[in-house]
């Protein structure tokens, strides 16, 4: 089943999102060397970094009143001191077909676990208060005026680190996938959602848009 996704109106986000089924459960799929070469700082990609890229991000998600500086930068911006320390290394397929397009695109791309979420899914701010747990450790992240997924529990992924409860794992044999885009980017963003898709495909996965609605009110 394709989920549904309501978008509430922003004036700067532009999103895009897609499902993806995979042939086998993470745990038995290795990631193909194009995934894994595509992790590199300078491997060919179909996108270069763009620092306008990276400042317009940053503006977008200002919006709301929150800060994405210092340990609340996109997520997109990690990938990049990752790769350039050499520490960004596979994962599962899933989330090495995302860093890699996050990497060079310089969007921030969230990837949900669809058995461990609960529909209906939702793209808005957080309200004051908002927080989550987003590594296995027990740290929390406070997501107040930020823009985030949500499911039927609340807040769940966003731009800059996605909920604990809603990952990845080696039993996941579906995703949801949102690319965070910004307006000025359209072309762009396009292109990041055309090369996530047949990194994935081309291992064997099967993608589905999912078209975002503007949400009710």
């Amino acid at each position: 089943m394709i989920p549904t996704l309501a978008v509430d109106a922003h004036p700067t986000l532009r999103l895009a999102a897609f499902a993806t089924r995979f042939p086998a459960p993470l745990g038995e799929l290795a990631t193909p060397d194009a995934v894994r070469d595509a992790l590199l700082l300078d491997a060919p990609a179909p996108l270069a970094r763009d620092e306008q890229v990276r400042s317009d991000v940053r503006d977008m998600l200002r919006h709301g009143g929150y800060k994405p500086t210092g340990r609340g930068k996109p997520a997109s911006e990690y990938l990049v001191r990752a790769a350039t320390e050499g520490a960004l290394g596979a994962i599962n397929l899933a989330v090495d077909a995302c860093n890699a397009v996050s990497l060079h695109s310089g969007f921030p791309i969230s990837v949900v676990d669809l058995d461990r979420a609960t529909a209906p899914f939702r793209v808005g701010l957080a309200p004051a208060g908002a927080t989550y747990v987003f590594n296995a450790s027990g740290q929390e992240i406070d997501v107040a005026g930020l823009l985030c997924l949500f499911d039927a529990e609340g807040p769940c992924a966003n731009a800059v680190r996605d909920a604990q409860r809603t990952k990845t794992r080696d039993a996941t044999t579906a995703t949801l996938s949102v690319l965070w885009g910004c307006a000025g980017h359209e072309a762009r963003l396009d292109a990041a959602e055309r090369w996530y898709r047949t990194l994935l495909e081309d291992a064997g996965a099967t993608t589905t848009r999912v078209a975002p609605a503007a949400a009710a009110g």
